[in-house]
């Protein structure tokens, strides 16, 4: 499992600016979707680098991330649609790195990996 190095200042913008209301997992969960949802801009390419047994992507494999996938698939992981064969597959969001992501997205995918571990 990816393990991410403690970061007091990100760790100080997750519990004010994410999940400063939450009161339980499931309000968690919400912060961080309703955060990633307003902050995300779709649709954009993403580049697969951490392969999962659940998922059929390859580590370098390059998607179309189209939107959020659905809130009650996003309880334990946050999980994102992307585009595949000739329909839609929902992966884990800590799967993808964004290719050459502004700088907002950036914060965004840096955020979400504590998420591998489940949402805290």
């Amino acid at each position: 499992m990816l393990r991410i190095k403690e970061n007091k200042e990100r760790e100080k913008r997750i519990d004010m600016e994410i999940v400063v209301d939450a009161y339980n997992e499931v309000e968690r969960a919400m912060g961080w979707y309703c955060y990633l949802q307003d902050g995300l801009k779709f649709p954009f390419k993403a580049r697969c680098i951490q392969k999962r047994s659940t998922s059929p992507l390859k580590i370098g494999d390059v998607v179309d991330v189209i939107e959020m996938g659905k809130e009650d698939d996003c309880m334990h992981d946050i999980q994102v649609n992307i585009k595949w064969d000739a329909g839609v597959l929902s992966v884990p969001l800590f799967q993808l790195e964004g290719i050459k992501p502004d700088c907002s997205r950036r914060r965004l995918f840096f955020h979400s990996f504590p998420l591998a571990s489940g949402i805290r």
